[in-house]
């Protein structure tokens, strides 16, 4: 897998996680804190990764 197809993966699961996380916030009571941290943590941790991922391609 390629440098840009795996960043554009990465982008794509970072997207797909932000609309779970709108959509949760939505109707809060269908998800736990709990559950909400942890998507939100997924979701940094994706950010971080392509960040990283862009920083060193250059």
């Amino acid at each position: 897998m390629s440098l840009d197809t795996h960043l554009a993966t990465l982008e794509q699961r970072h997207t797909a996680l932000d609309h779970e996380i709108s959509a949760a916030l939505i109707s809060k009571p269908a998800m736990s804190d709990a559950d909400l941290r942890e998507m939100k943590r997924k979701k940094l941790q994706l950010k971080d990764e392509i960040e990283r991922l862009r920083h060193n391609k250059n």
